[in-house]
């Protein structure tokens, strides 16, 4: 792209990530085109690695970030005004459904890939697109435990991504782990509404 090499896009994206990141922990709307840029350049890195679950995970990400932006701009409106959409919880039960469909997804992804593709790490690259999803998801509708499952998803991706010399990125994975940490915190001091 441009002459420029994967190191470079990767420190670009690198710092878009953690500025949309910032931003998210800050409820803030911009969040959600920063995260739009940023994700079209890791489409790219990750089908050049190889990571082909990775790469699709991008693409998917850019979907749930339209759906995330458009949700939080809607916000809750009542009978006569608008309100931002709140910081709440899964029940008991919406927990174990995203568990269990991630770890299906997990299995069944990791397996397609390695059985028909080249991929580098399918198994562990399949974990990343599931929770990741289930993770986007759980932020577009504001519920608190989408950063408990970023913790995860960010502490087996510093292996995987350092495990293929992407150096930048999992440095960022890294990052992204502290900032889970802070997110769940910062939301965490929100007052919370129903469970759904």
């Amino acid at each position: 792209m441009n002459g420029w090499t994967i190191s470079t896009w990767e420190a670009v994206g690198s710092i878009l990530g953690i500025i949309g990141v910032i931003l998210m922990i800050r409820q803030h709307l911009l969040a959600w085109p920063v995260g739009l840029v940023q994700v079209a350049i890791y489409a790219w890195i990750f089908f050049s690695a190889k990571l082909y679950s990775d790469a699709l995970l991008q693409i998917i990400f850019f979907a749930l970030l339209v759906y995330g932006w458009w949700r939080w701009w809607k916000g809750v409106e009542s009978e006569h005004e608008r309100h931002d959409l709140p910081v709440t919880a899964l029940t008991t039960g919406g927990r174990l459904v995203c568990v269990a469909l991630g770890l299906l997804a997990t299995a069944g992804w990791g397996e397609f890939m390695r059985r028909h593709t080249d991929a580098a790490l399918p198994h562990w690259d399949a974990f990343i697109l599931a929770f990741s999803m289930i993770a986007q998801w759980m932020q577009a509708r504001k519920k608190i435990e989408n950063w408990s499952v970023w913790i995860a998803v960010n502490a087996v991706a510093i292996g995987v991504y350092f495990s293929k010399h992407l150096y930048f990125t999992a440095v960022l994975y890294a990052v992204f782990l502290g900032l889970a940490v802070a997110g769940h915190v910062s939301w965490k001091r929100h007052p919370m509404g129903g469970g759904s």
